[in-house]
């Protein structure tokens, strides 16, 4: 086991090696943490790793959340690094870029539900067992929901659904985690610039049938609610925080 000069201060962010995770896990070394940046992409963890200039603090772990192996793997991996896990940053997910209710293909919908929960729930089954039985005790789990987990947009019910149901994770498992002094929260977000998000400028489907742009705020935004969220002390908790672009179409009749 490496020797860990920063105890209490190592985290896992899923789906780190580009948008939001990337962003999240910036932040978080910027900040002094250890990060092992998981996600399907070995060559695109390893740039964000190197982007940091954080050395032996960055480490890209591979990996596939769907596979409950691999997310074990992940956590061994991140204990044999660095000693222990406090922070969880399920980040990963996806969606079908508004495709239509009737034609979404059964295969694509089981994806978006093995990615977005199934995976979810593996990461968060992990950290318990993780967080439960280190010394000290306990750790903090963040989940990614969105603006979808309240209200969605048009055909987006795959995505829509399943960030639903992260709040039902998310207030579960922060009930459960008490025992534990396991600390889960959410960060739904609204229009932050990543390559997924960079159609909400050129335009996209309302609810009212219409196709407008919609304002962005950037990426790095979001990092900085992840960091305060994981730098409070366990005997408080961020259940849920919004951040969203100011001017974005969501508060309000559309």
């Amino acid at each position: 086991m490496a020797d860990n000069n920063n105890k209490g201060r190592i985290a896992i962010v899923t789906g780190g090696g580009s948008g939001i995770g990337k962003a999240a896990a910036l932040a978080l070394l910027g900040d002094g943490w250890s990060v092992a940046l998981a996600g399907r992409r070995a060559d695109a963890l390893q740039q964000v790793a190197t982007e940091s200039g954080a050395g032996a603090r960055a480490l890209a772990v591979p990996t596939d959340v769907t596979d409950p192996a691999s997310v074990k793997a992940l956590f061994e991996a991140t204990v044999q690094a660095f000693g222990r896990v406090d922070l969880v940053f399920n980040n990963a997910g996806m969606g079908l870029g508004g495709a239509a209710l009737e034609d979404i293909a059964i295969e694509d919908w089981k994806r978006v539900v093995d990615t977005n929960l199934n995976g979810m729930f593996y990461c968060i089954q992990q950290a318990f067992r993780t967080m439960k039985a280190q010394q000290p005790m306990g750790g903090r789990i963040i989940n990614n929901g969105s603006i979808s987990a309240h209200a969605p947009r048009p055909g987006s019910i795959a995505y829509t659904a399943t960030k639903h149901a992260v709040t039902g994770l998310t207030k579960t498992a922060a009930l459960d985690g008490r025992k534990y002094d396991i600390a889960v929260g959410q960060i739904d977000i609204g229009n932050a610039m990543t390559d997924l998000a960079a159609r909400m400028a050129k335009g996209v489907p309302q609810a009212n049938g219409e196709i407008k742009p919609e304002p962005l705020m950037d990426a790095a935004i979001v990092g900085t609610s992840v960091l305060y969220m994981a730098n409070l002390p366990l005997e408080a908790n961020v259940l849920f925080h919004t951040v969203m672009a100011t001017k974005m179409p969501f508060v309000g009749r559309g």
